[in-house]
């Protein structure tokens, strides 16, 4: 009775967490990649057209952007200065709120075939030089370079790239790597679909087609949301979304954790339950040894008796004379 009540909890946890917004699915049917800023803005790139086109919460358009050729959307975390890379172009563009572009990096002039850029903060970026065998922390602001570490290693299927506190993190479609600036390997991990970094502060999470996981320095990935049906996940600091059957999901952090602490058992039943029957015995027990103390007692009643009856004999033989 209590795992059934478990299950209709947590089935209504689900329902009351998940939340649909209001956004046209001839929006999403196209949709490449999506991304949300924490004034839960959303972000629809298409690959199809190259657009990114920029909606609030209630699904007004903000802003858009046509592009020529494919860009990847870094982070939409500063929403005042979103990097956008392209492989293609060998160039980094800044974005402001409403997607208009602030400042262009061209890498061509100045170096070899860049596979991968990671902005760091509004001056620095950190360029993964295929043709150079190289990682190159840069400044863009002033134009020059700051360091650059040798690396020999090639990533065929490489999506992502972040550097942070003296670590660097490559993300292909199909694992997790994390080297030291020596390019010396500290952990890897299979996964399946990956696409892009995110980072809260000191934790490491990973978007996949379908789910995000979570990095446990150098011992694991731990999943904190999935969705086997989901076309698109992603997360900010409040809420998980995702796009599913061409229609856009909300849920909250909060409901998630609530219910995946409903599901897991209660501990404290099973030690409430073992004095009981450990005290349920003891009765059962103490019932026997007063039974056989009783049968005891009745077997020496007998012969108790028939001496009594002897002595009383013996005694009225010895008065009348006999």
């Amino acid at each position: 009775m209590k795992f059934i009540y478990i299950i209709l909890f947590s089935l209504f946890c689900s329902l009351s967490a998940q939340k649909a917004i209001p956004l046209d699915t001839l929006k999403l049917k196209e949709a490449k990649d999506m991304l949300a800023d924490d004034y839960g803005n959303l972000y629809i790139y298409k690959n199809k057209d190259f657009s990114l086109t920029k909606y609030d919460s209630l699904g007004r358009q903000i802003g858009k952007m046509m592009l020529t050729v494919p860009f990847k959307i870094q982070s939409v975390q500063n929403p005042l200065s979103v990097p956008l890379f392209s492989e293609n172009a060998q160039e980094l563009k800044l974005v402001d709120q409403n997607l208009n572009e602030i400042q262009k990096v061209d890498f061509k002039q100045k170096f070899g075939f860049i596979r991968m850029a990671y902005a760091e903060d509004l001056q620095q970026l950190w360029l993964l030089d295929d043709s150079m065998k190289r990682l190159i922390q840069y400044n863009f602001r002033n134009e020059t370079t700051i360091n650059s570490y040798p690396f020999d290693a090639s990533f065929d299927d490489l999506v992502d790239l972040l550097v942070f506190e003296n670590k660097v993190y490559i993300l292909t479609r199909k694992s997790l790597k994390v080297y030291t600036l020596k390019f010396e390997k500290l952990f890897e991990a299979p996964l399946e679909n990956g696409k892009r970094f995110r980072r809260e502060n000191e934790f490491i999470l990973v978007i996949t087609h379908n789910a995000i996981l979570k990095y446990v320095p150098e011992k694991e990935l731990v999943k904190i949301f999935e969705d086997p049906d989901a076309q698109i996940v992603d997360k900010n600091t409040l809420s998980f979304f995702e796009i599913k059957a061409n229609n856009l999901y909300l849920y909250s952090l909060e409901n998630n954790k609530e219910k995946k602490e409903q599901a897991q058992p209660e501990p404290e039943q099973k030690t409430t339950e073992k004095p009981m029957e450990q005290s349920a015995e003891k009765p059962v027990e103490a019932i026997k040894e007063t039974v056989e103390k009783t049968e005891e007692n009745s077997k020496e009643k007998p012969t108790e008796n028939s001496l009594e009856k002897l002595i009383q004999d013996t005694s009225e033989v010895q008065s009348s004379g006999i």
